[in-house]
This record gives C-alpha cells, sequence and structure tokens, in this order.
C-alpha cells in the first residue's frame, strides 16, 4: 500500500513578501491529518508536517495587543504554522457592533503582522467541526476569557471540552475599545486637528456652528503658540544677558581684586614704594653728612712760580664776622650798641 506524504505549507522563513489569503481548501494533503496531542505538539512531532494553529478576531484598529496574542500564538509549538480567521463586516456588525477600519483594510493589517502565516477571510463567528476537519486545524489559539457572543455564554466552549484549545495572554491597557473610547473622549481635539489638515466639515460630519467654534478656537490656539514661542525666545535672551553679565560682573571682581593686590603691594606698609623712598633717603643724608672724597690717585695741584701761596685764612668765627652796613639810623644805633658790648667783652 502506497504510503501519502504530508504536502502542508511550511513556515515562512522570510519576511519579504505578506502572508497569503487562503483558498477554498487551504491545505491539499492527501495524507490523513492525524488528530494531535498537545503533549505532542510540544514536542514537536509529527516531525513532517507543522502544527497547524488557528486564531480568530475582528482585528479592528490593529494593535500591539493583538500583534502579541499572535505572537504568543505563533511561539506555542516547535514547528508551527499559524492561520488566522477575520470576520467579515456583516457578521461582525451583526454580533459585535460597527469597526472603524473596514474588512478589507483589517485583513491587509493581518497579511503584513510578521507572526502570520495565511490569512482566512469572512470566517464564521462560530467554529464547527465541519470547518476545523476542513482547514485541517490542529489547536484554537484564544484568550481563556469566557467569549459570550451569538446567544453562548462561551463560543469557545466545544473546542476546550475537545481538548484542542490553547490559551494566550492579553495585554492589559490596550484594545479596541480603549482606542476608541479615547477618540470619542477627545472628540473635539481630533475635529479641530482634521479641519486644521484640510478636511471639510461635511468628511468630519460637523455643523456649521461647530465647525466656525473649530476653526475659532484653532486660531486661538495659534495665538497662544505665538505667545508661547515668544516668551521662550524672550526667556532665552534674558538668560544669555544674564550669563552675559555675570561673566562681565566676575571678570570686573577678578580685575579689580589684581588691582588692589598691586596696589598695596606698590604703595602698601611694606610695599615697594617704601622701600625705595628709605633707601634714597638713606642715601642722601649719607651724601650730606659725609661727602665724598677726592680719588687717591688724582694728580697733585702744581703751584704757579709766580705766585706765591696766599697765607691760610684764620678760621671764620660767627661773632667776629661784621654786620652789614645798616640802612636806617635805627639800625645804626643798634648796630654801634652790640659792638661796644662785644668790645667790652674781649676786654
Amino acid at each position: 500500500m502506497e504510503e501519502l506524504e504530508h504536502t502542508c505549507p511550511h513556515p515562512r522563513t522570510t519576511l519579504t513578501e505578506p502572508a497569503i489569503f487562503a483558498t477554498e481548501t487551504s491545505c491539499d494533503c492527501r495524507a490523513p491529518h492525524e488528530k494531535l496531542s498537545i503533549t505532542q505538539a510540544r514536542r514537536g512531532t509529527p516531525v513532517d508536517r507543522p502544527v497547524r494553529v488557528y486564531a480568530d478576531g475582528i482585528f479592528d484598529l490593529f494593535h500591539s495587543g493583538h500583534a502579541r496574542a499572535l505572537m504568543q500564538a505563533k511561539n506555542l509549538f516547535p514547528n508551527t504554522y499559524l492561520i488566522v480567521g477575520v470576520c467579515s463586516d456583516e457578521l461582525t456588525h451583526k454580533y459585535k457592533g460597527f469597526t472603524v477600519m473596514t474588512e478589507h483594510e483589517r485583513y491587509e493589517a493581518l497579511r503584513h503582522c510578521r507572526y502570520v502565516d495565511e490569512v482566512l477571510r469572512d470566517a464564521p463567528w462560530t467554529l464547527t467541526p465541519e470547518f476545523l476537519e476542513k482547514h485541517k486545524i490542529d489547536f484554537v489559539a484564544h484568550d481563556d476569557i469566557p467569549y459570550s457572543s451569538a446567544g453562548s455564554e462561551d463560543v469557545y466552549k466545544h473546542i476546550k471540552e475537545a481538548g484542542m484549545f490553547v490559551p494566550t495572554q492579553r495585554t492589559e491597557g490596550i484594545s479596541t475599545s480603549d482606542i476608541i473610547t479615547r477618540i470619542v473622549r477627545d472628540y473635539d481635539v481630533y475635529a479641530r486637528r482634521n479641519l486644521q489638515r484640510g478636511y471639510t466639515a461635511k468628511e468630519l460630519n460637523v455643523s456649521y456652528i461647530n465647525e466656525k467654534k473649530y476653526r475659532l478656537q484653532n486660531q486661538v490656539d495659534r495665538m497662544k503658540e505665538k505667545v508661547r514661542n515668544v516668551e521662550e525666545k524672550s526667556k532665552h535672551f534674558v538668560y544669555r544677558v544674564e550669563e552675559k553679565s555675570h561673566d562681565l560682573i566676575q571678570k570686573w571682581e577678578e580685575k579689580s581684586r589684581e588691582f588692589i593686590g598691586n596696589f598695596l603691594e606698590l604703595f602698601g606698609p611694606d610695599g615697594t614704594w617704601k622701600q625705595v623712598f628709605q633707601e634714597r633717603s638713606g642715601r642722601m643724608l649719607s651724601y650730606a653728612l659725609s661727602p665724598r672724597e677726592s680719588p687717591c690717585n688724582s694728580p697733585p695741584r702744581e703751584l704757579s712760580p709766580l705766585r706765591s701761596p696766599s697765607p691760610p685764612s684764620p678760621p671764620a668765627r660767627w661773632y667776629n664776622a661784621r654786620p652789614s652796613p645798616p640802612t636806617s639810623p635805627k639800625g645804626a644805633s643798634a648796630l654801634m650798641s652790640s659792638m661796644s658790648e662785644g668790645d667790652e667783652d674781649e676786654k
């Protein structure tokens, strides 16, 4: 009996192209599809084909929480082929509500996720045994929180009972509902932003009065931004002036300290000027008290033969000095009396 080989597609090893779209029969393998347990799949068996894991959802406003869930599903087993089912707009609007992105936009968003090997368009809301057999799905990956919808408390209850459910962890703090809540909460902000970017009031479904109000608010915001820019520039200018003035004051203080130090060094109590003055005063006083003598080796002065040396004059005494002639009679009489008194003293 001829043994049939598996022809299941192998996991992608490159990220140069987006994931493929599933056809009517995503696995054309003629070999029987053996039912695997989670233990077998985690051991890497069977070795001739990957473990086919299915994850479905709406994936509206595709975000990091979606990507992390698909990453967990892709890494459940050593050799995993991840199929992602995306529900259509018709089913989503019927069972969950209106979406922001269209189904085609959501399909394309999933195709460009690095963890996805195949995208199944128009996925069913509830997984039937026939659907699982048709696409030869081994396990279904989803978070473990009961998903109540379409009149059922948990649409994955029968999958869990069959042992085909593998749980993933939700990423807290991020979800499509949270993003929509932010948009609704800050509706005025986003409406004003899009009006400023060129969208019309009709495209934004904004009334005429609200349009004028938003445009006025945009003008006020632009004026505030200009004032804020002027304030920032003025603060920067003032800061630079203060910095320059601080540098000038610091330089002035340094120069003043240098000038005072030089002044004290020159004119202080023990300064250079006092020492120079004392040295010069002492030198002048010594010159006055003991003048310099003639050099010893100077030639003697020769006397002329025609002239005889004059006798030495007697030492002058102050009391022998004759006074100068008087200029007035009274002065003359006073002079005569003083001279007579001097004669008497000599006698």
